[in-house]
């Protein structure tokens, strides 16, 4: 009983999606398909998933098209994104953006006072003498970021520590500048600097 009702659970929710991308109506997709991943109002389930709620436009836009068109390929984008979004058109792709940038986002959350004060050095001041930085120049002093460079600020830190590690090893490759701040980078330094950036 269990399995024939999750089997159609499953048939119910495959229908709903099918008839969302067919319409390619941005709020119908957003509640429809991208809703279970990435959560009702933009804030994911989960710190594998990006909150998108707040997002910069631009900066959505561009990873849809990244997606689409198979110039994202960490294992993530590849998993989970790249089939999604190859149904997506040009406009759907600037309206889904523009819709998830108009949803409130998710609050910061500050984490430990020694990552705290250790990840707004990083942030505000970078790292000299490895040639980092400082991140507030592209993301902004608040974490907000500006048309192509993301919001920071309510991040998951898991999610930002796991894209400064896919920048080190090139798995995400997308982001020249990003290759070039995350190569020297330690472990603790990213962890720091995500716990900042999220709480912003």
């Amino acid at each position: 009983m269990n399995k024939l009702l999750a089997r159609i659970t499953a048939l119910v929710l495959a229908a709903t999606a099918g008839a969302a991308f067919a319409q390619q109506d941005p709020a119908a997709l957003a509640q429809g398909v991208c809703s279970a991943c990435h959560g009702p109002d933009g804030h994911s389930i989960s710190p594998v998933f990006p909150n998108l709620a707040g997002q910069q436009p631009a900066y959505i836009t561009l990873q849809l098209f990244a997606f689409r068109d198979h110039r994202r390929g960490d294992p993530n984008a590849q998993a989970y994104m790249w089939g999604m979004a190859s149904q997506l058109s040009d406009d759907t792709i600037k309206a889904l953006a523009t819709y998830y940038a108009a949803q409130k986002p998710a609050p910061g959350q500050p984490g430990a006072s020694a990552l705290m004060a250790a990840g707004e050095k990083i942030y505000t001041q970078g790292v000299p003498a490895q040639g980092v930085p400082a991140c507030a120049t592209c993301h902004g002093a608040q974490g907000l970021g500006d048309k192509a460079f993301p919001r920071l600020a309510g991040q998951h830190v898991d999610y930002l520590v796991a894209q400064l590690e896919g920048f080190k090893s090139g798995t995400r490759s997308n982001a020249p500048i990003m290759l070039a701040v995350a190569r020297t980078l330690t472990p603790e330094q990213m962890r720091a600097v995500a716990t900042y950036a999220s709480s912003r």
